[in-house]
């Protein structure tokens, strides 16, 4: 990121034009990481190939064993509620700072309810959703309703979770077959039976407005495949230029010396995208805006 790109950056968190998209790496510390959620789900079920740290394979696997995925969506949340929740009083916890500024709608792929909670932290009523991207999960009619339906504001955010919650383990995003699914229906935005899986309010903060990732791996194949499924569905993103919190490429995924040229590739790759990034933790990044706005984190 460049100076002009925290003066936008800043201008837009502090008016609220700006929604920001949560994946895991936003519960560092206090949640598994998708890579250790994997390998301790491939040791207990004995998984028999080499790529263990492969969420959506190892999962598909045990969904097999168990021949049951709804019981082995209970299985994770309950390993996730027992992992515990974040400080929120702690500076620089990612989800209580995004919770300040006066934004409408956050979008997370992430199973917790740590935003929900961080926004009650704020004295906020947030009104959290699932996205229905499968017939077996409820279908809030009030938010897919146009006109009179259900309206996000500063008071009452939307909490849109895409890839599930653990308040409703089916409705997880979990194995290779549920990321097939969602994506086919990302794509049509629409499920097999018709319904919108994507409400207007939620359209309109993709589409009109600037997104903040944080959490997400820009080498991710899902956040590949989510971003361009986004685009090729709301073409109005590429209006706007983005910004995405990255942790730098790990050490051991890359040749001695060869990070500095990793993170140059991907700058440039992602600068195709209109995504800018910064380099750092979610923590970090909390930091260096808290800093630059003249607040403490």
């Amino acid at each position: 990121m460049d100076e002009s790109d925290w003066r936008r950056l800043t201008r837009q968190l502090e008016t609220g034009e700006c929604t920001p998209f949560l994946g895991a790496g936003a519960c560092h510390g206090t949640l598994p990481t998708g890579g250790e959620l994997s390998r301790a789900w491939a040791a207990k079920y004995d998984y028999p190939f080499i790529d263990g740290d492969n969420l959506a394979r190892v999962m598909q696997y045990a969904a097999a064993d168990i021949k049951d995925a709804v019981t082995l969506k209970r299985e994770v949340c309950d390993h996730l509620l027992a992992a515990g929740r974040p400080d929120f009083t702690r500076d620089g916890e990612i989800h209580s700072f995004l919770a300040r500024f006066p934004i409408p709608v956050f979008l997370t792929t992430n199973y917790d309810d740590f935003l929900v909670e961080g926004l009650r932290a704020r004295n906020k009523t947030p009104h959290p959703a699932i996205c229905p991207w499968h017939d077996g999960l409820p279908y809030d009619r009030k938010l897919f309703e146009r006109g009179a339906g259900l309206r996000p504001e500063v008071a009452r955010p939307v909490v849109y979770h895409l890839h599930g919650s653990v308040e409703r383990p089916d409705s997880l995003v979990l194995t290779e077959d549920d990321y097939l699914e969602f994506l086919v229906h990302m794509t049509a935005a629409r499920t097999r039976n018709n319904r919108q899986i994507m409400p207007p309010a939620i359209l309109d903060a993709l589409a009109n407005r600037p997104l903040l990732f944080i959490g997400y791996s820009l080498q991710d194949w899902t956040f590949r495949v989510l971003f361009h499924g986004l685009i090729s569905r709301y073409p109005a993103i590429r209006r706007r230029r983005h910004v995405s919190v990255q942790l730098p490429p790990p050490g051991d995924h890359m040749k001695t010396g060869a990070t500095e040229r990793a993170k140059m590739y991907l700058g440039r790759y992602f600068d195709g995208w209109d995504i800018s990034i910064f380099w750092g933790s979610a923590q970090e990044f909390c930091g260096e805006l808290g800093r630059r706005m003249g607040t403490a984190p």
